[in-house]
């Protein structure tokens, strides 16, 4: 009898493995076909971003470029890049790899939709800065273009990603940059920053540890083949030319309105009895966590005392209209304000 029940027992299990493994669309097999084809699809649409950022910048691709960029080997890449060329995507000519039309509207969606979701990751979303771009990264292949069109109208149809990267319209179209890198500036002239790099991964965490972001002022001190030293959000920063290249600024007049770098105060800097008046939240401040401290009443105008601290000096609360909310110095640190005195 136990043998009977044990003869049965396997014979259901092999049935099940059978159903699991191979039936249709709904089997494990069917569904690593579909992972492996939907591998293959955002390799395909990760060489045509490389090869349209490499003309973008007036070069051109090659295999042993695409398989840099893609972490696989030469042989690999000439077989994507014999897909795209098959499919009318790719043309190639004397080693370089160039776009068709239909190739460059491809990549061009493909870019789309990774600074479209870089910037709702900034604006909506807690991530951090060090996280937007590997987020957008995954995301980048699973929008269509209506879905993108969408998106784009929750987010107020940017132009510019939070790195300061022009957004594609949905015809490709782009606002170009009018820019030089940091290392081009020239002691005591003033600029301001409108694209910080994020690739590579290391000079991209260089620059958010700085702080340093789209649309902030800022004055070069000094500029020399070891170091670009430079005054921005009221501190001094040094850099190494190769992370100083990857932050494009535009050269501004010396007597240009709001533009001057802002020195002066923060919110980190209050003793404990001492009172300011909020002057600005720095744009560095982004996305869930500036809607929360302006939700707490951290806008311009706004008075603000330093009422006591925890006994190691951080976090620090604060009275904001009559409640007492507790922030972390690097918190207080993105609250411009003005000292006040003499003020009740």
């Amino acid at each position: 009898m136990q043998d009977t029940l044990l003869t049965l027992l396997i014979g259901v299990i092999a049935i099940a493995l059978v159903v699991v493994l191979f039936w249709p669309e709904s089997g494990l097999l069917s569904r690593l076909r579909k992972v492996r084809r939907v591998t293959a699809r955002v390799l395909q649409e990760d060489t045509l971003k490389h090869i349209q950022k490499l003309e973008f910048s007036g070069k051109f691709a090659t295999l042993q470029s695409v398989a840099g960029a893609l972490g696989v080997d030469t042989n690999r890449a000439a077989a994507i890049v014999a897909d795209l060329a098959e499919t009318g995507l790719v043309e190639a000519s004397a080693g370089d790899l160039r776009l068709t039309q239909e190739g460059g509207r491809v990549a061009m969606n493909v870019i789309r939709a990774h600074r479209l979701w870089e910037q709702y990751l900034a604006e909506r979303t807690g991530f951090d800065q060090s996280e937007w771009h590997l987020q957008a990264e995954q995301f980048e292949h699973d929008f269509s273009s209506e879905q993108l069109d969408e998106l784009a109208g929750v987010l107020g149809n940017p132009i510019y990603d939070p790195h300061g990267d022009p957004i594609p319209s949905r015809e490709g179209e782009l606002f170009a940059l009018d820019a030089v890198p940091l290392t081009k500036l020239k002691p005591n002239q003033i600029a301001r920053i409108v694209h910080v790099g994020d690739e590579p991964e290391m000079v991209a965490a260089q620059i958010e540890a700085e702080g340093l972001l789209p649309g902030m002022a800022l004055r070069v001190s000094d500029v020399s083949p070891h170091r670009v030293r430079f005054w921005c959000a009221g501190e001094e920063h040094v850099l190494a030319p190769i992370v100083a290249a990857s932050i494009s600024v535009q050269p501004l007049e010396e007597n240009a309105v709001g533009e001057r770098p802002q020195e002066g105060t923060y919110l980190s800097d209050l003793a404990v009895g001492q009172k300011g008046r909020v002057v600005r939240l720095m744009p560095r401040l982004r996305g869930a966590e500036r809607r929360r401290l302006m939700d707490l009443g951290m806008l311009n105008g706004t008075l603000v005392v330093a009422e006591m601290s925890s006994p190691m000096g951080d976090p620090v609360a604060y009275r904001v209209r009559d409640s007492l909310i507790a922030l972390r110095k690097e918190q207080a640190r993105n609250i411009k304000i003005e000292l006040l005195v003499d003020e009740v």
